[in-house]
């Protein structure tokens, strides 16, 4: 063999080596897809709204919001775990993302701890305990009363199956030893409506949503979970307050890639979303929301990831939620 092919096998062999150095450098090249497991006009579309414009300031690369919604998320989720591991195709959604293997019937066909890279935790907040004011209520006491006394005039509406507000729900059930019903709506729009015009009892859900019709006059708010009442609702008491310490869910909302991301891909996106949370603008967006902005990544977010699920877990077996 002689020294030329030596030297040009040798510098192939180098420019294959570099290729995902060199692909990771010059990352972002072209515009971003976000998937949104869910319909457009929810929170979690919401919220990936906004973090698809800052991050294509940071990136400077166009960040295309796209809507997948159905089988709880699962459906877009899905589709991110079988797309390229490039950082072009991104998820941001909610805590059902590792509720939903816990309580549905048929199993999400990924793993989401395995199948995806978790990047970052972008927000977290609490929910609204809230009713109609045809239930005559003003406290959960109120409630847990008239509940029991007229179990077949008390129900809660859910707008996702494995929801935040779902097992909060179902928390809250449990602990105060509730026997009505549970009803799945296909999104938190239509249950809200239906709570408004009084035909469901009652619902907890993110600030974001359920915080204008409470302003309107239109629901009342009984409690808040969380370990501190809201500013954005300074008279509202906490669950903790109100003798339920236990139901302490809250709605968050996380960013996540196909599995065996390239590692400087990944810690491009974590700092973008790093300094994203850290902007003012951005900041006082998520506090009218209700919503802390965080910015965890890497092993602290795995770690928030794992509490979550313990806890889900721990729901979902002393309330014997399962899809039916």
């Amino acid at each position: 063999m002689s020294f030329l092919h030596v030297v040009s096998r040798f510098s192939v062999l180098l420019a294959l080596a570099a290729g995902p150095v060199a692909a990771a450098d010059s990352y972002p090249s072209r515009p971003l897809r976000l998937v949104v497991p869910f319909a457009a006009g929810g929170a979690v579309d919401a919220v990936a709204r906004t973090v698809a414009a800052r991050l294509s300031e940071d990136l400077g690369q166009k960040v295309i919001v796209e809507n997948r919604a159905g089988a709880s998320g699962n459906i877009g989720a899905e589709a991110v775990v079988r797309s390229p591991a490039d950082g072009y195709t991104l998820l941001l959604t909610a805590s059902t993302l590792v509720v939903n293997p816990l309580i549905m019937k048929d199993k999400p066909p990924f793993d989401p701890a395995r199948d995806l890279t978790h990047l970052a935790l972008v927000a977290s907040g609490p929910l609204l305990f809230v009713t109609p004011p045809s239930t005559g209520v003003t406290s959960v006491r109120e409630f847990v009363a008239k509940a029991k006394a007229a179990p077949e005039k008390f129900n809660f509406a859910v707008g996702g199956f494995g929801a935040a507000g779902h097992l909060a729900v179902e928390s809250f059930k449990y602990r105060a030893g509730l026997a009505v019903p549970t009803i799945l709506y296909k999104g938190t729009a239509p249950a809200l409506v239906d709570l408004m015009g009084g035909q469901v009892s009652g619902m907890m859900d993110p600030l974001l949503s359920s915080l204008p019709p409470v302003k309107a006059n239109k629901l009342t708010a009984l409690a808040i979970t969380g370990q501190r009442r809201s500013p954005l609702a300074p008279d509202v008491p906490t669950f903790t307050e109100a003798g339920y310490p236990e139901v302490n869910f809250s709605t968050w909302y996380g960013l996540w890639a196909p599995a065996n991301l390239p590692a400087p891909v990944a810690a491009r996106l974590e700092t973008a979303v790093k300094r994203m949370v850290t902007e003012p603008q951005v900041r006082e967006w998520f506090e009218r929301q209700g919503l802390e902005p965080a910015g965890v990544t890497g092993a602290s977010f795995r770690a928030f990831i794992d509490q979550e699920t313990a806890k889900s877990h721990e729901i979902v077996k002393l309330a014997n939620i399962a899809e039916q």
